[in-house]
């Protein structure tokens, strides 16, 4: 079904493409099916917005990572900077119970 919708989406002239978890549940072919349609519409001039819990897929995807925490903004970082493991602590809220600032 992700597949149909994106290929539908991707028909027309897209200026902002919202995607929410585009690959769960897939198999590893359509995942990379998926992955490379992502790619293609940014590489056309797309703008992307990935909203993903998976963080290979982000760094995978992504230019910039943005972690959204209890509904703030806590963390941001460019995909080649981008530490896995701070991420993950950063998502899980770890880093603002420790008082690291954002």
């Amino acid at each position: 079904m992700q597949r149909a919708v994106l290929s539908r989406e991707l028909t027309r002239d897209v200026a902002v493409l919202i995607v929410a978890n585009p690959v769960f549940g897939l198999d590893f072919a359509s995942v990379a099916l998926i992955h490379q349609r992502l790619i293609d519409a940014r590489n056309s001039g797309t703008a992307v917005l990935l909203l993903s819990e998976d963080l290979d897929e982000l760094l995978s995807l992504a230019d910039r990572i943005v972690v959204i925490h209890d509904g703030e903004l806590v963390f941001e970082t460019s995909a080649a900077a981008a530490d896995r493991t701070k991420l993950g602590r950063h998502m899980a809220g770890a880093e603002q119970l420790a008082g690291e600032p954002a």
